[in-house]
């Protein structure tokens, strides 16, 4: 579920402290724009139910200082139904109705790496979308939504879990409700929870652990071992791939650094950070760090002056034509020759960290310059 909040109050300017109500703006829905009633209502605001796609309208306002009508668009690049629409008031509930509140629904189907959980608190994340042919049936022809690991409940005790599994498939057995209330078992005072489902179970045909002989979906061979096999309520969490994923080749660059900037919104990059750093090294994999720190990062040219060993002081001249400039080769500008400089490739924060350092007379020279 996601949700935007439109504040007219906000978009007219005003601050928090002010206690003026009237900002000037009303919803409204722009009637000589007829595209608009497609997806507004006539305040303004989106139809319930309304699917959305990047681009379309979400409100319109009318401005009274200006005289004219603006329309806000939806800029999500997915896909969502308006769910409700919510006018929102101040405290005292004397607002005129400045502000709304639109939530909607994003239909996704399940990926792999969405996480889900059960009421006993087993979280995971779905590791594998498996075809329906290809998952063991039972012999009433029974398929399981969910395949779960047994290694998840020895250390971490969910045996409420194991409860519901049984509570659950003999309630659609026999068609009963049962009461579900934690740490207390009030359906047969004589026997346990176990008990008392076991015995249900048993009492349909089915084992009394609760356990079921599936045949393989690849093979059609009966399993050896056993499948504990049951109704447990599951629920999905809004932790998702599609909202997580984070991928970039070529992208926006910090104007100071060069470098590739950060953040998932902005499209930016994984920070490779120190220990990254220490991790690749202590592999040996030299050219894949040289390709991560350097030719991925921030790799540009620039001349240096092998006698004196200077970054800066290699220059063109100023005074030659564009078609000059091109084959002209830079002249150290200290040691009035261009022989000895040469063309290197170097990190651009490390031009930078020179400059800088030029700044306040500190001057960086190349190891093996001869003065």
């Amino acid at each position: 579920m996601l949700f935007r909040s439109v504040d007219l109050r906000e978009k007219a300017g005003k601050r928090k402290g002010d206690s003026s109500d009237d900002c000037g703006l009303v919803f409204c829905r722009d009637p000589k724009t007829e595209s608009l009633a497609e997806f507004l209502d006539t305040d303004g605001l989106p139809f319930p139910g309304k699917l959305l796609q990047e681009g379309d309208p979400m409100y319109c306002f009318y401005s009274r200082e200006e005289g004219k009508f603006i329309t806000g668009k939806f800029k999500s690049k997915e896909a969502a139904y308006v769910d409700h629409v919510k006018l929102v008031s101040n405290d005292t509930a004397t607002s005129h109705k400045n502000k709304a509140v639109i939530s909607f629904r994003v239909p996704r189907n399940p990926s792999v790496g969405d996480k889900f959980a059960s009421r006993a608190g087993q979280k995971g994340i779905a590791s594998q979308k498996w075809p329906t042919e290809d998952l063991p049936w039972t012999s009433s022809g029974l398929f399981p939504d969910i395949v779960f690991n047994p290694h998840g409940f020895p250390s971490r005790m969910t045996i409420a879990m194991m409860i519901e599994s049984m509570a659950g498939k003999s309630g659609a057995i026999h068609g009963k409700v049962h009461d579900a209330t934690p740490f207390t078992f009030s359906e047969d005072p004589d026997n346990q929870a176990i008990d008392f489902f076991a015995k249900q179970l048993e009492s349909a045909g089915y084992n009394y652990y609760g356990t079921e002989t599936l045949y393989s979906g690849v093979s059609g061979v009966e399993m050896k071992a056993e499948i504990f096999f049951g109704i447990i309520h599951y629920q999905r969490l809004r932790h998702m791939v599609s909202d997580k994923f984070q991928v970039r080749s070529m992208g926006p660059i910090d104007c100071v650094t060069r470098q590739p900037v950060k953040g998932r919104k902005k499209g930016g990059g994984v920070r490779f950070g120190e220990m990254e750093r220490d991790s690749l090294l202590s592999h040996g994999s030299t050219f894949l760090l040289q390709d991560r720190l350097f030719h991925g990062s921030d790799k540009s040219k620039c001349s240096i002056c092998r006698t004196c060993g200077s970054f800066l002081s290699p220059r063109i001249e100023a005074n030659l034509t564009l078609l000059q400039r091109d084959s002209a080769k830079p002249v150290c500008v200290l040691c009035g020759s261009s022989d000895a400089v040469d063309d290197f490739e170097v990190p651009f924060i490390f031009l930078h960290l020179v400059k800088e350092l030029i700044s306040i007379n500190i001057k960086v020279k190349l190891g093996n310059s001869s003065r």
